[in-house]
């Protein structure tokens, strides 16, 4: 008797899960299915409400949760949960976006595939959805240059030796994207990478240090037009500027005070005002 209560529990539960799956579905999607090591990894997780009913939504730091499996056999180490707080409402028959960031909890420095299952929990009624596994890939890009240079210590200490290093990968296999990322001497360590922007196959990129630690970098982005940007030794861009080669083709110079200034083409008319290059995760639909 016990036994038939427990499976017609166990076959009631599974009913309930289906229908939940079918009026309320998660979906998790990434404008790129490959990454750099380091790399910004950012999830849009996707929930549509058939339910017929207002959900409410985001208000504790559990209601969605985030799983990553390695397909190569090692295990993804976790340091703590993505941020996902932030409440709101869907109402029946709307689709919400929630954009999640995953790499600075996980474990995803070494090249490989994963998987990763989003789990919605709906408190009110007491069920999970759970999305269907979406795969995605993290590989190393092409290296292109480097450069160690110092970060100033006090009390005494010698400089700290970091690293800028350029690389380049093929996403989509429609575009080359140019990278920087900034770690330490020993590349074991790896402290922000930055996308840069996209750069024609036959180019190769100028770059130069100057004396303030800030990385300079020239590179041909179409047919006649250079990208300028200047890194902090954080690897945050700090400025940037459009080049049209016309007359002569841009370049780096740098003085012998190490000043870095770009010479020839001709500068954009305001580069202030020039949209920042997004890398492929700021692209995403935003709002719910």
């Amino acid at each position: 008797m016990r036994k038939s209560v427990l499976l017609l529990l166990a076959l009631v539960l599974a009913a309930w899960s289906r229908v939940s799956a079918q009026i309320v579905s998660v979906e998790v999607a990434f404008e790129q299915d490959q990454f750099l090591p380091g790399e910004s990894i950012v999830a849009a997780v996707k929930i549509t409400n058939r339910s017929g009913q207002q959900l409410h939504l985001g208000a504790d730091a559990g209601w969605l949760e985030f799983s990553i499996e390695s397909m190569d056999g090692f295990v993804v180490k976790r340091s703590g949960d993505p941020s996902v707080i932030g409440a709101f409402e869907l109402e029946s028959s709307q689709m919400g976006t929630k954009k999640v960031e995953l790499a600075n909890c996980f474990d995803l420095k070494h090249t490989g595939r994963y998987k990763v299952t989003a789990t919605l929990h709906i408190r009110a009624w007491g069920k999970d959805v759970m999305s269907k596994p979406v795969s995605f890939d993290v590989i190393h890009g092409a290296k292109l240059w480097e450069q160690n240079f110092g970060m100033p210590a006090t009390g005494g200490h010698p400089p700290e030796v970091r690293k800028f290093v350029l690389d380049e990968a093929n996403y989509l296999r429609t575009q080359i994207r140019l990278y920087v990322c900034v770690m330490d001497d020993s590349e074991t360590t790896i402290y922000k990478v930055s996308a840069l922007g996209s750069m024609v196959s036959f180019g190769q990129p100028e770059a130069l240090v100057d004396s303030t630690q800030k990385l300079h970098v020239l590179w041909q982005s179409g047919s006649s037009v250079y990208a300028y940007k200047i890194i902090s030794s954080s690897g945050d861009v700090v400025e940037q500027a459009i080049y049209d080669y016309i007359g002569s083709r841009p370049r780096l110079a740098v003085d012998d005070q190490g000043k870095v200034t770009v010479t020839g083409g001709i500068p954009r008319v305001h580069p202030e005002g020039m949209p920042m290059v997004q890398s492929p995760t700021d692209l995403m639909p935003t709002g719910h």
